[in-house]
């Protein structure tokens, strides 16, 4: 059992692995690659999103039609081409095919390691198990940024990539010697698009489903606007050199201790009542550092407690909206779940690239648009809560 959920970890683990490692190297790649406006290197990231989103769709098919391990090394095979584009590119429009590519593959070993861990895994004990996962998986983004910043020292960002190739390759024999095949043969369903067309359709039906994928999105793009605009954020007007790792690290953490508290805090509050509350800090802290961006008196102790706070609101928020989300959709679980990933996916790689975009060597674009989608997902909520019928939610 320890065994299986450190594979399970390892694997959910490649596509975080593949942004956080990869920021130390933003401005040395914008440089190598002669690109004029700096911003635009931002897209390496936001790129990657939109190749899992697409995957997103895919990969539940493909998994239910083939095979869990089938679908998980398609994952990994394409992951792998990603990176090999991405080694090789000299333009930073080959080099984003390649982080396409890699973002596409990376949405399989997610996508797989879910439906084994159901495969094998019910109700309680499966909780247990994702929540072990989780906990395992948090540490990445602490330490991803080092690796990546550890390999620059010793080599070239485009090393980078070829480490990735060694984390794929790796899971790759893992799971062919270690992980069986968990979906026998007599459970495979044909490819079915038709289905998948009807039941997102239904799920744009569904006003709560909808909703809280939206306003899911809305909170996922306050991620990636960090994550296009951090590197330059600390080493362009805090200058933190060589420490941006740890600084970096200190942040992401601050999401993992929400992780750690949202179970008892949901067994307080209730899903609903914690992301309302967790979006209205997000909008207040906003309010209350508007003033020092705004003068650029923002030291960085102050934008690390800003930071930090803001992350642990967004870390209450992920898993309580996906899940309100899913809740009418029981009876087509899987067909919503890639739903709520493929839209909220889309929506977070367009918000947080147009506040990436708008980075003017400030941080009032991030400051402001933390306050603008904190109150736009508080609109999202309180519109699809109204077309709830009265209930009293039980503590989840």
């Amino acid at each position: 059992m320890r065994e299986f959920i450190f594979l399970m970890a390892f694997l959910t683990s490649l596509a975080a692995l593949s942004v956080d490692a990869l920021l130390p190297a933003m401005s040395q790649i914008g440089t190598d690659l002669n690109v004029v406006r700096q911003n635009d290197v931002q897209w390496i990231i936001g790129i990657f999103f939109a190749g899992m989103m697409l995957g997103y769709a895919l990969y539940g098919q493909l998994a239910d039609a083939l095979g869990r391990k089938i679908a998980l090394n398609i994952g990994i095979a394409l992951f792998i081409t990603g990176c090999l584009i991405s080694w090789t590119a000299q333009s930073l429009a080959v080099l984003l095919l390649g982080r396409f590519v890699q973002g596409f593959g990376a949405a399989g070993p997610r996508i797989t390691t879910l439906a084994v861990i159901r495969d094998k895994h019910h109700g309680r004990e499966m909780a247990s198990i994702m929540s072990m996962v989780m906990g395992i998986f948090i540490f990445v983004p602490v330490i991803a940024p080092a690796l990546g910043k550890a390999i620059m020292a010793l080599a070239h960002w485009r090393e980078i990539f070829l480490f990735y190739i060694a984390v794929a390759l790796a899971g790759f024999v893992w799971t062919h010697f270690r992980l069986e095949e968990t979906l026998k043969p007599e459970r495979r369903k044909p490819l079915d698009i038709a289905s998948l067309i009807q039941g997102f359709g239904e799920c744009l039906k569904t006003p709560v489903t909808l909703g809280y994928a939206i306003a899911s999105g809305t909170v996922f793009g306050a991620i990636i606007a960090y994550l296009n605009s951090i590197q330059p954020i600390l080493e362009d007007i805090y200058t933190v050199g060589d420490w941006f790792p740890l600084y970096f690290g200190l942040l992401a953490a601050a999401i993992g201790a929400a992780f750690f508290s949202n179970s008892m805090l949901v067994g307080r509050l209730g899903m609903r009542r914690l992301t309302t509350r967790a979006l209205q800090a997000m909008a207040l802290l906003a309010l209350l550092f508007l003033p020092l961006s705004l003068s650029g008196l923002a030291s960085l102790p102050v934008f690390l407690i800003y930071g930090g706070l803001s992350f642990f609101c967004l870390g209450l928020m992920f898993g309580n909206m996906s899940a309100l989300a899913l809740e009418p959709m029981g009876h087509i679980a899987g067909t919503a779940s890639a739903f709520v990933s493929v839209l909220s996916t889309g929506l977070a790689v367009v918000a947080g690239g147009i506040i990436g975009q708008l980075y003017n060597e400030t941080v009032l674009p991030l400051n402001l648009g933390y306050l603008a989608l904190a109150l736009l997902a508080l609109g999202v909520q309180h519109l699809t809560e109204k077309t709830r019928p009265p209930e009293t939610e039980q503590p989840q």
